[in-house]
């Protein structure tokens, strides 16, 4: 016990403050790398794979953030032919949230139609609420579980 406290005592101070003053900046440069990691949500999210995918897409530029609906045109059955639906800013994509809650809130043969593109509900008797998105050259259509997903992908944003 008496070899312990003599131990103690004889550390060399200014070698223990400079370990102490690097572990303490290594720790926090650690938890600032780490929080930054965990809170950012993922730029890229698959709402359907598969022979018909679909997926939502932030871009980050200099300018500003642009997001981007990537789905394979349903109306080319024998190639694949994928379509980029973009919105400039998170308030277009928003927007396109507040179509697919309304629909959801509506019934069948509901449309919110938008300025290049439009979502329109479908109901199928066993198959549940399908909705179909048309822009100007091509079509897709998804079920409630996607635009669920897609929506919470949204909000996320």
């Amino acid at each position: 016990m008496g070899t312990l406290f003599v131990r103690l005592v004889n550390i060399n101070p200014p070698y223990c403050m400079k370990s102490l003053f690097f572990s303490a900046l290594f720790l926090a440069s650690a938890g600032i790398g780490y929080s930054w990691t965990v809170v950012r949500p993922p730029d890229a999210v698959e709402i359907r794979s598969g022979q018909w995918p679909i997926s939502l897409e932030r871009t980050t530029d200099r300018p500003g953030v642009s997001f981007s609906l990537i789905f394979r045109d349903q109306q080319v059955a024998y190639a694949t032919v994928l379509d980029t639906l973009d919105f400039a800013d998170v308030q277009q994509l928003r927007y396109f949230d507040q179509g697919l809650a309304a629909l959801k809130k509506g019934t069948n043969g509901d449309i919110a139609r938008f300025k290049e593109y439009s979502i329109a509900r479908a109901d199928k008797k066993y198959e549940g609420i399908w909705y179909i998105l048309r822009d100007p050259y091509a079509s897709t259509t998804f079920q409630q579980p996607e635009a669920d997903r897609l929506s919470r992908a949204i909000r996320q944003w």
